[in-house]
């Protein structure tokens, strides 16, 4: 897929309301500046989500959410980077851009994807002709409007009814073939992949037909499920049964419920459980567990209660624990010996399968049971086997409140990381005025300072003239704060939003949200005057640290010429720049 310009991205920002885009999807109320709402990502009672106009962006002060219109389509909409770009591209009445090798590109993959779909329609053409499909959906409970939703169709008894209807030529034949929808004999012989199975088209996120599942209907035959290949449309590890389904039933998704099988989705949604989504034929991966959270807080993995289920419980697990942001919870449900979703909503019902939900077991629970299965608690040699166990996979939870909660449950199962405090070990504060202790006020950094205040209004940089003296000081920020005045000085216009979508990726990007979140008081003078004193005192001490390592440097091996007229202009500029008595 070929990169949009970052001159395109910026300028469908500003001609995009974010107001109005947010706006349309939740209720926004003005204050002042600014509007606010209950935040849409997590559950609240008072308003801490706030959306700007004038630095086109929202933040929450509540779960942490941020980002532009573009991120919040992602997020709320559940797109994908460019199918949200392209919905703000139509919005506004813009073409988003692409070369000619990515129109080309562009061009085979839709050509594909209209085979896939016509595979699907073949499919579905012939389910209306099959007795024995119908016969085997009536005999699993399956309603015509189940059928219809999820696209059910059929794949004929013999070698050549996928091509004979659609390998019409050469090229139609290749495309077939890409699409995992033929197989090849040892002595070349192409013939369709899937026969006299039951098929159940697999959706991406935009609905689009991609893959196929396809289940025996005699036994014989096996193997029970096939499912397509990995093709240029389908990665398996990538994609769940039935989230397209669930994301048209549901505007906000209350939770996601992981199952193993396609009739397993079905019989749910049949019973009116209608957030299930099933991995294809693969254990969870961590692309599965990202998909699963930008789409629902409460993940809930349902498996067989043996060994094997188990098994596939922990690798949901270890996919899992890296995206535990706040907020977010998973459980695992154990189905009992020989039980089924499918079968269990058969006879529960779904407030029966819902009481299962809300008995399952949370991660925290699972992760801690699992680790001590075989270890002596009572022993502190099995206290140390489980510390161990367990600290690098608590690494790996991102920092926040649940990752604190996790390690101070080791510490309560092992006793490590609890810290003895002997009296006399705290350290000094400062006195107030009438005795009291206070903590010691922390400097305030003037590299954050300029970036809180160029994030406020970007164009300040503008009347920066490269290049820029305090580049050179070495303090932690300086590249930071460099990277964003060069950004403002290549496109003058950005806007806070803007400026924020390019550092989306960059490892300070959480950092740079939350400065971008804060309100100044004052005006556009004001904040001109801040940003600049502090780009004047960053100069400053960028001459003193020059100064200091010239004057080493005098003292230990002396100074050639042009370093004697560097010290001398040097002092001349900190003679300048100091203030006058």
């Amino acid at each position: 897929m070929a990169r949009i310009p970052d001159g395109f991205i910026d300028d469908l920002l500003a001609r995009t309301d974010i107001v109005e885009v947010i706006g349309t999807r939740v209720p926004l109320k003005r204050q002042g500046k600014e509007y606010s709402a209950r935040c849409p990502f997590h559950d609240e009672r008072s308003p801490s989500f706030t959306v700007s106009p004038t630095k086109q962006f929202y933040h929450c002060f509540g779960c942490g959410a941020h980002g532009t219109a573009i991120s919040f389509l992602m997020n709320y909409d559940r797109l994908e980077f460019l199918d949200a770009v392209e919905e703000l591209a139509k919005r506004v009445g813009v073409e988003v851009p692409r070369d000619t090798r990515a129109r080309n590109e562009d061009s085979d993959t839709q050509e594909l994807f209209s085979t896939v779909e016509a595979a699907s329609r073949f499919f579905q053409k012939q389910y209306g002709h099959s007795g024995k499909a119908q016969g085997y959906l009536d005999s699993r409970g399956v309603s015509a409007d189940i059928r219809e939703r999820f696209g059910i169709g059929y794949a004929p008894d013999g070698f050549n009814a996928l091509r004979d209807a659609l390998g019409t030529d050469d090229r139609r034949m290749k495309l077939l073939e890409r699409a995992g929808l033929f197989s090849k004999n040892d002595s070349g012989r192409v013939y369709d992949k899937f026969r006299d199975r039951v098929m159940f088209p697999i959706h991406d996120r935009r609905g689009r037909t991609i893959a196929f599942g396809g289940r025996v209907l005699d036994k014989e035959d096996g193997p029970k499920y096939l499912n397509s290949p990995e093709t240029p449309l389908f990665h398996k590890g990538r994609e769940l049964y039935g989230l397209w389904q669930v994301r048209q039933t549901h505007n906000k998704i209350p939770r996601l419920i992981v199952v193993e099988g396609y009739m397993d989705v079905i019989a749910l949604f049949q019973h009116g459980v209608d957030t299930a989504v099933a991995t294809l034929g693969t254990a969870t991966t961590p692309d599965h567990a990202e998909l699963l959270f930008r789409n629902a807080a409460d993940v809930y993995f349902c498996f067989d209660g043996d060994r094997a289920g188990r098994g596939a419980a922990w690798k949901a697990v270890e996919s899992v624990l890296p995206r535990m942001k706040d907020g977010r919870q998973a459980f695992f449900l154990f189905l009992p010996d020989g039980e089924d979703p499918d079968s269990l909503v058969r006879q529960e019902g779904a407030d029966g399968f819902d009481r299962r939900l809300r008995e399952a077991t949370p991660l925290s629970q699972f992760l801690f049971d699992s680790l001590a299965a075989d270890v002596n608690l009572n022993t502190l040699e099995g206290k140390g086997r489980l510390a161990e166990r367990a600290k690098p996979l608590l690494a790996q939870i991102p920092d926040g409140a649940f990752g604190d909660l996790m390690k101070q449950r080791l510490t309560e199962l092992t006793g490590v990381g609890a810290r003895a405090s002997p009296p006399d070990t705290h350290v000094p504060t400062q006195r107030a005025h009438g005795g009291g202790r206070h903590a010691p006020t922390p400097k305030r950094s003037l590299v954050r300072s300029a970036i809180s205040v160029l994030l406020q209004k970007p164009s300040l940089a503008a009347a920066l003239t490269p290049p820029y003296r305090f580049a050179e000081l070495r303090q932690p920020g300086i590249d930071l704060l460099v990277e964003i005045v060069d950004l403002v000085q290549q496109r003058p216009e950005i806007s806070t939003g803007a400026l924020l979508e390019q550092f989306a990726g960059h490892e300070q990007a959480g950092a740079l949200q939350k400065l971008a979140s804060q309100s100044f008081p004052g005006d556009d003078d004001t904040l001109q005057r801040e940003f600049l004193d502090a780009v004047a005192q960053l100069d400053k001490q960028t001459i003193e640290q020059r100064l200091a390592e010239l004057q080493h440097q005098h003292r230990e091996v002396g100074l050639s010429a042009e370093e004697k007229r560097e010290l001398l202009s040097l002092q001349q500029a900190r003679l300048a720049k100091s203030p006058s008595p």
